[in-house]
């Protein structure tokens, strides 16, 4: 096995430049996973470590290797695509076996391996079929069984999920964990899915238009982004952001703006030195709640009722506070109607504060 690091990578095709000067370590045996919206340049990034393009400026070291100008067959990695890329003339046994057949492996070692590997994925009983007789998942696990007999150092996964259903995606993300606790092995994943970025991952990797925002274990990532962009990124519903105004009132310092005020919390005096006085303030949806009568009044959302969703154990609510959507996750056993304002208020020891100019957090 081997680590990964990346020295100051910068990747341009022409004069456009799809990574950024980006510096990154991989830990030995760590599952890190690459995630950002499409265009974020994380394929890209895998391609360069795989020795598919070549970066324009920095290093790329595998274990004690700079492998720059080394050619990716000579890498020891092994990828897995989004698509197959399964020989559809050819038996899963001998699409698993084919790499090793092509390094002149004996015939009993490459039986051993490709029988080990088949049985760790479930296919064992498969192995004489061709892959159009294979549902998805299936597919995907004999393109999975093709890398794991490679034993390579470094495990390289391109969005390999996208093509299957919600529900198979959800098992194949459950076997693709077990399967990294079992081997092992270094492995980099790639994926615009935060959901699978989060539960995959001992690390995520967040990008943004080629430039690394944020990385971290995922629990940090959603309790403390770095960034607008983080905070927005991470989390399902996106996080509630509400532009408002630094005052003092009464030794205190408040977040106010169109229909909401924000008391800022004890411990959080460092944001009195923004330079403009406008302060962004982040609020996830599970953190609001219907205000009580005669309740604190340290946070205090008036917000117009456009949707409610109602989903079984919550009810979805999206409203209007003063021209921005908020989304809160509510008790069902209220009754909400479209076009009432509902008085919310926030757990103020979960709110964010971000620098309204430049996004970072406070």
């Amino acid at each position: 096995m081997a680590g990964v690091i990346l020295k100051d990578i910068t990747k341009r095709f022409g004069e456009v430049e799809v990574v950024s000067s980006l510096s990154l370590e991989v830990k030995d045996g760590e599952m890190l996973v690459l995630v950002g919206p499409s265009g974020c340049g994380k394929s890209t990034t895998l391609r360069l470590i795989a020795g598919l393009e070549e970066p324009t400026e920095g290093e790329i070291w595998i274990g004690e290797r700079r492998v720059n100008s080394l050619p990716s067959k000579d890498r020891d990695i092994a990828m897995v695509f989004q698509s197959y890329a399964l020989y559809p003339h050819m038996t899963v046994y001998d699409n698993i076996a084919f790499g090793l057949k092509v390094r002149k492996l004996t015939k009993g070692e490459i039986a051993r391996r490709v029988r080990q590997a088949a049985e760790m994925l479930g296919i064992a009983d498969k192995l004489k079929a061709k892959p159009k007789e294979l549902s998805g998942g299936q597919r995907q696990r004999v393109a999975v069984g093709r890398a794991i007999v490679r034993q390579p150092k470094v495990f390289l996964f391109d969005e390999p999920l996208s093509n299957l259903d919600a529900q198979l995606r959800v098992r194949m993300r459950a076997e693709l964990q077990s399967l990294h606790q079992s081997l092992g092995t270094t492995a980099i994943y790639v994926t615009h899915d935060q959901v699978e970025a989060m539960t995959l991952g001992q690390r995520v990797a967040v990008l943004k238009s080629g430039r690394l925002q944020q990385v971290d274990v995922p629990r940090r990532l959603y309790d403390a982004p770095a960034n607008v962009f983080v905070a927005t990124f991470i989390g399902s519903p996106p996080m509630n952001l509400l532009r408002g105004t630094l005052s003092a009132e009464s030794d205190r310092l408040w977040v106010k703006g169109v229909g909401f005020s924000f008391i800022v919390p004890e411990g959080k005096g460092g944001i009195a030195s923004t330079r403009s006085g406008e302060i962004i303030v982040g609020v996830r949806s599970e953190h609001l709640q219907l205000a009580q009568p005669g309740g604190s009044e340290a946070s205090s959302i008036f917000a117009l009722v456009k949707i409610v969703e109602h989903l079984g154990a919550e009810q979805v609510v999206y409203g209007d506070v003063g021209g921005i959507e908020i989304v809160a996750r509510l008790d069902p056993d209220f009754s909400i109607e479209t076009g009432q304002v509902l008085h919310l208020s926030a757990q103020i020891d979960k709110l964010f504060f971000f620098d309204a100019e430049s996004g970072m957090s406070l």
